[in-house]
C-alpha cells in the first residue's frame, strides 16, 4: 500500500515536529531577548534623563547654598566692622547686683587684666562668629532637606 514502512513515517513526523518546536523555541527566545534589550535601553534612557534632572536640581541647590553662605559671610564681616568701631555694644545690666563679699579697694586694680572695652569687643566678636556658624549650619541643613524633597519628588514621579 505505501512504499515506506510506517515506523519511518512516524519517525519523520516526530523529527519534523521536534525540529519545528526547537526552531520556534529558539526564535521565540531570541525575540524575547531583543524585546528585553529594547526595554532595558528605554529604561536606561529614562534613568539618564532623571539623573540629568537630579543633577540640575542639586546644582541649583548648591548655588543657592553658596549664595546664602556668601551672604552670611558679608553679614558677619559687617557686624565685625561695627564691633571694631564700637557701634555694636553689649547691653549693660540695668540693676547691678550687690556682691555678698566686701568690695576691694579702688586702688587694687590689677594692670595685667584687659580693660572692659577690649573684653567686650572680644565677646562681641565671639558671639558674631558663633551666630554666623549657626546660620551656616542652618542653611546647610535647609539646603539638604530641600534637595532631599526635590529628589524624592522626582524619583517618586510626583
Amino acid at each position: 500500500m505505501f512504499g515506506i514502512p510506517l515506523p519511518y513515517i512516524a519517525l519523520a513526523i516526530c523529527i519534523a515536529l521536534f525540529g519545528s518546536y526547537r526552531g520556534g523555541y529558539h526564535y521565540g527566545w531570541q525575540d524575547r531577548d531583543n524585546d528585553m534589550k529594547l526595554a532595558i535601553a528605554k529604561k536606561n534612557d529614562e534613568a539618564r534623563a532623571k539623573e540629568k534632572e537630579l543633577g540640575e536640581k542639586l546644582s541649583d541647590q548648591e548655588t543657592k547654598l553658596r549664595k546664602a553662605q556668601d551672604d552670611i559671610v558679608k553679614k558677619q564681616s559687617a557686624m565685625h566692622e561695627l564691633a571694631r568701631t564700637g557701634r555694636l555694644r553689649l547691653p549693660a545690666p540695668s540693676c547691678p547686683q550687690a556682691s555678698a563679699s566686701p568690695s576691694a579697694a579702688a586702688g587694687d586694680t590689677q594692670p595685667s587684666q584687659p580693660d572692659a572695652s577690649e573684653l567686650e569687643r572680644k565677646t562681641i566678636a565671639t558671639l558674631i562668629d558663633l551666630a554666623a556658624e549657626g546660620d551656616k549650619a542652618i542653611n546647610k541643613l535647609n539646603a539638604c532637606v530641600s534637595a532631599y524633597n526635590e529628589v524624592r519628588s522626582i524619583v517618586n514621579g510626583q
